[in-house]
């Protein structure tokens, strides 16, 4: 979702165009082969290089993204696969990125062997308007990025749907979930914004989502529960005003959730929240313990996207993707890795 003003930009003035790339053999229709520059970001805070821990997570590492390619840019959902190594994550202009991720020691390091290519609608109709184009949030359902299936969440044209991947290409929706006859009440640029399958706990398996900001009172996020394929209605403490961009499960069924808050007069700040297992359930009223929160003394951005997985040494590897609003002179496309520390699962199949 943007904030502020999009500008628009044509990077092909800037770098090589999308077809000096060499193509994947076999590859469908829009889907192509690009490069994607990274430059590290060694300190979470400049002016305090040598700090690694904020809040209840330890700074990993993270990278600036870009790429010649025009459909690059404004990634608002992010999914890892549980080793760390490979990521799929949507825009809400209505593309897909998959790629190789690479570290150098614990820091990511490098985004290789990238594929992108434009969603599309059931029996692969294209999507040529934005409502419907606007995807905000990804998450692994079944499988790896070989062969698997992601749910993506959409807001404008509200709907989540469920998307297989093959040889880390993502195809048709085969289906939509059923959404709660409230849904429709939800504005058209404030939707579906965060969607994760709980990975354990008493409901393990299923779908939970929110909206950025359901109308009504401002003092509780509104969002659902996915029990056998009927929602629920569940709620989540608003404090401060920030507004809901992401979620993600842990292996055990822990619920990270991402907020994001922009005001003309502060910028933009980002905070995380846990949320236990036991708490996620049909009716309940959630708050959670806040695990992090920053502002622009920090190297955070327009932060939309949010996955998990497992370091090789066993710990929860938290990391972070921002939306630049195709805006490369004011806003990056940020990736950020915490690990957060006592917390030895993260998100694996269900």
């Amino acid at each position: 979702m943007c904030f502020g003003a999009v500008v628009g930009v044509v990077l092909s003035l800037i770098g090589v165009a999308p077809e000096a790339f060499a193509a994947r053999a076999g590859l469908p229709a829009g889907v192509h082969t690009i490069e994607v520059r990274a430059r590290p970001v060694p300190h979470f805070q400049a002016s305090n290089p040598g700090r690694r821990r904020f809040g209840k997570l330890e700074y990993r590492g993270g990278l600036v993204l870009s790429s010649a390619d025009s459909a690059f840019g404004g990634w608002s959902g992010l999914m890892i696969e549980p080793d760390g190594r490979r990521l799929m994550a949507v825009s809400d202009e209505g593309a897909w990125l998959s790629a190789e991720l690479t570290y150098s020691g614990d820091a990511p390091s490098a985004v290789t062997d990238a594929l992108i290519g434009p969603l599309v609608a059931l029996k692969g109709r294209s999507l040529d308007r934005k409502r419907d184009l606007d995807a905000e949030s990804i998450t692994r359902l079944s499988g790896t990025l070989d062969r698997g299936s992601v749910l993506i969440s959409f807001e404008r044209n509200h709907r989540i749907g469920v998307f297989p991947v093959v040889d880390r290409v993502l195809e048709a929706p085969v289906r939509y979930l059923k959404l709660p006859a409230e849904a429709r009440r939800m504005r058209p640029n404030k939707g579906l914004e965060a969607v994760a399958v709980l990975r354990g706990g008493p409901f393990r398996g299923s779908v939970v989502a929110f909206s950025e900001r359901y109308p009504g009172p401002t003092a509780r996020h509104t969002g659902w529960i996915w029990v056998k394929d009927t929602p629920h209605r569940i709620t989540l403490a608003d404090h401060g005003g920030f507004e809901i961009t992401d979620a993600v499960s842990l292996e055990d069924g822990t619920l990270i959730v991402l907020e994001r808050r922009f005001r003309w007069t502060e910028g933009v700040k980002m905070r995380l929240r846990r949320l236990s297992a036991s708490s996620v359930k049909p009716g309940a009223d959630l708050d959670g313990e806040i695990l992090l929160e920053a502002d622009l003394s920090s190297q955070i951005d327009n932060m939309e996207g949010l996955a998990a997985h497992r370091a090789p040494g066993g710990e929860t590897v938290l990391t972070l993707i921002s939306d630049n609003n195709f805006n490369p002179i004011l806003q990056r496309n940020l990736l950020l890795q915490f690990t957060l520390p006592g917390q030895n699962t993260a998100a694996k199949g269900p």
